[in-house]
């Protein structure tokens, strides 16, 4: 399980099979980058217990469309509960393994997922003001990036946070899709004011509007 954990801290766990392709692709895929909590699973607040685990409706739909598609999908969760000290990476890697059996269910998989633990009010090793890879920084982007050859001005980011659609405005995306789902009522507003040069950003009800994402990244291919 450490072996995910990135030299920073980091964890990064990517599929041998997303690995294999980024060594063809040379940094031409888009990808599709999801939240975790809110967009792919309901957010019951610091997930941490597999019996918790629900997904949203259409999040496996999307994502499957996206693996029949070769679109690379990446889930990019800020994950505080550990840097506060509310659970630990066994607890998240088990949640992980119940979020992939749910959606192997639905014949889906995630080819990366990219967690960031630091928060400006962690617990030593993991108190920092302002992480690079903790949202609204782009670095949990830019990692999955560099590991899967993926072109970012050509990929799309789904969140229910603005920090979410701001990561990847940082990142060079072309755009956000921002839902109503988790935390997505409060954030709706701060969502569509989020700009960038060629960030274009997308509003909808649910990760199931994402499916309208799907031909458009593939494409682009």
């Amino acid at each position: 399980m450490s072996s995910y954990l990135d030299e920073d801290g980091v964890w990064c766990q990517a599929s041998a099979g997303a690995v294999e392709a980024a060594a063809a692709a040379a940094g031409s895929r888009p990808a599709l980058f999801l939240d975790r909590d809110g967009v792919i699973v309901e957010d019951v607040g610091y997930l941490h217990r597999p019996g918790d685990v629900r997904l949203i409706a259409g999040a496996a739909e999307v994502i499957a469309a996206a693996n029949r598609a070769a679109v690379p999908v990446v889930a990019v969760t800020n994950q505080s509960g550990i840097g506060r000290g509310l659970y630990g990476w066994a607890e998240f890697a088990a949640t992980e393994a119940r979020i992939a059996a749910d959606l192997a269910a639905h014949d889906a998989r995630l080819d990366m997922v990219v967690a960031c633990p630091f928060h400006p009010e962690g617990i030593p090793p993991y108190r920092h003001p302002a992480h690079p890879c903790r949202k609204p920084q782009p670095g949990m982007i830019l990692r999955a990036a560099t590991r899967l050859g993926l072109d970012l001005g050509r990929s799309w980011i789904v969140g229910d946070r603005a920090t979410d659609l701001a990561a990847g405005c940082a990142a060079g995306l072309a755009g956000g899709l921002h839902v109503l789902t988790g935390y997505g009522q409060a954030e709706r507003t701060a969502a569509q004011n989020v700009s960038g040069n060629h960030f274009e950003v997308r509003l909808a009800d649910s990760i199931a509007a994402a499916q309208d994402l799907v031909p458009l990244l593939k494409s682009a291919g």
